[in-house]
């Protein structure tokens, strides 16, 4: 007979009462890492699917009578709960924390999303990646299947495939918790939720996307606890760190910040302003969109519909008295000509461009028609970034020197002797991934008098990285080669981000 002592705590945390009372089915007990499911009648596989995930354990089910149904269910949860006929607005590990509008619902779609399994099964996928670090959920309709993949440090890995036919009450529920129009399926919509974790208020950008076979549902999880506001935490090296330090502290100037998108950009300008901040100085940002508030520094979100762009913000800006402006992105000629303006005007600018590299930023600006000695005399330093997967520290072990290395020697010139390689074997601490966060590698290009002058002759970006590297600056391939000097990264990390 199963009892509260015969089963761990995470089990009856993981299986609520009404979820069990409602679909009458009962934990038993665990052995071997299988979770015996006592039910009274037949049990499908929508329910096996949602326990397996809640639960993380294999599910066997086990036909018991309906009177010891209900003996164990009140052993384990006690009185039947009243919220098990209609389900909890917002059950789970979360709280909503911001009232929505209520939304006009048609009774058949209302009873589907209110469902407790549903509720249940959104929250624990949303809680799980929180849990896990997650930086985004996907959740996707292809022809006869769902899935839900998480990216985690980058990369997307598969979590769960619900069943296909609960698609639409989980869009929907994830719509209405977003304040959605869950009618309309045939535009892209935007949205947001904001939730209270242990005690920790968290963001989550929520987008949908209209697809053949159903809407795509993508998350951002924007935890305030898990931004790094820390300059020495980013993964400069000593030198690096000092050199940015001094440039970003001048009173004027443009400091860019390059890289694809999920490089870590806006990281760095927040770590940046945060070692700016302070109250003697006015700083204005405007992004497109406010990804985490900081206190003390006044953030603006582009607002297009209205004509609130960032040229337009920028114009602004310069009759509200600032010190420092971070614009999220040069886009444009227009904001790239009102962001050179503001910096050779007395204000310190910080913004960030999509470029592969350093010297590439200088000739992107000039194909967005701003004239050389412009450029070379507002920016004072562009930093390219990429984000490198850390080997985890609980699972690593030395290997052999990896076939893959001859890359590093042939196409980068590396000197690979004396490097200790290694991976990580994969653990419960890192998903058996044998990865466990990220480090920034940099690329930094400093505006010296000798560069000046090649920008004002209209040098090549190649020759401007040859005049940069001749001058003691270390390209991303160097960076990231340093990385796995250090024994924190892999081989494989260091191809798969500076293959370029």
């Amino acid at each position: 007979m199963s009892d509260k002592q015969s089963l761990p705590d995470f089990i009856l945390q993981a299986i609520p009462s009404e979820y069990a009372y409602q679909k009458k089915i009962c934990p038993m007990a665990l052995k071997n890492g299988e979770l015996i499911i006592g039910h009274d009648a037949d049990i499908d596989d929508a329910i096996i699917s949602d326990l397996e995930f809640l639960t993380g354990k294999i599910i066997v089910p086990s036909r018991i009578t309906q009177a010891a149904l209900n003996r164990h269910l009140n052993v384990l949860y006690g009185e039947k709960p009243k919220a098990a006929v209609q389900g909890p607005p917002d059950m789970g590990e979360f709280r909503i924390l911001e009232k929505k509008a209520d939304v006009p619902v048609n009774g058949e779609v209302r009873k589907e999303i209110n469902e407790v399994s549903i509720i249940t099964l959104v929250n624990k996928i949303i809680t799980n990646a929180i849990d896990t670090h997650a930086s985004d959920i996907h959740i996707e309709a292809y022809e006869g299947v769902f899935r839900v993949r998480y990216r985690r440090d980058g990369v997307l890995q598969e979590v769960m495939h619900p069943p296909v036919g609960k698609k639409r009450a989980i869009v929907s529920r994830i719509k209405i918790m977003a304040d959605l129009d869950i009618a309309e399926k045939r535009r892209p919509q935007d949205g947001r939720i904001r939730v209270k974790r242990d005690e920790r208020i968290i963001d989550i950008r929520v987008s949908t996307l209209p697809t053949d076979f159903g809407e795509k549902v993508v998350l951002r999880i924007l935890d305030k606890d898990r931004l790094n506001l820390d300059l020495d935490k980013l993964g400069f090296e000593t030198a690096e760190l000092d050199l940015f330090r001094k440039i970003v502290s001048f009173p004027y100037g443009m400091v860019l910040v390059t890289g694809p998108t999920g490089s870590g950009k806006t990281t760095t300008l927040y770590a940046t302003l945060n070692f700016l901040n302070s109250p003697d100085v006015n700083i204005l940002t405007i992004e497109d969109p406010v990804e985490y508030n900081l206190n003390g520094i006044n953030q603006s979100q582009v607002k297009s519909d209205i004509g609130f762009t960032f040229a337009n913000a920028l114009r602004s800006f310069l009759r509200q008295d600032p010190d420092i402006i971070m614009v999220g992105e040069i886009r444009d000629q227009e904001t790239a000509e009102i962001a050179i303006r503001s910096a050779l005007t007395g204000h310190l600018v910080l913004s960030t461009l999509h470029t592969n590299n350093a010297p590439d930023t200088i000739t992107r600006l000039i194909d967005m028609d701003q004239e050389p000695f412009l450029i070379s005399s507002s920016v004072r330093l562009v930093v390219a970034q990429r984000l490198l997967r850390m080997i985890c520290p609980h699972c690593k072990i030395k290997i052999r020197k990896p076939d893959r290395v001859k890359r590093l020697v042939q196409d980068y010139h590396a000197d690979i002797s004396g490097i200790t390689f290694y991976k990580g074997e994969g653990c419960g601490k890192c998903n058996n991934t044998g990865y466990l966060g990220r480090t920034a590698i940099f690329e930094i290009f400093q505006m010296t008098d000798a560069v000046r002058e090649a920008v004002n002759r209209r040098a090549t970006a190649l020759q401007l990285k040859e005049m940069a590297v001749s001058q003691g600056m270390r390209t991303l391939q160097q960076s990231a080669i340093c990385k796995l000097k250090q024994g924190v990264t892999t081989v494989d990390e260091v191809l798969r981000e500076t293959e370029f």
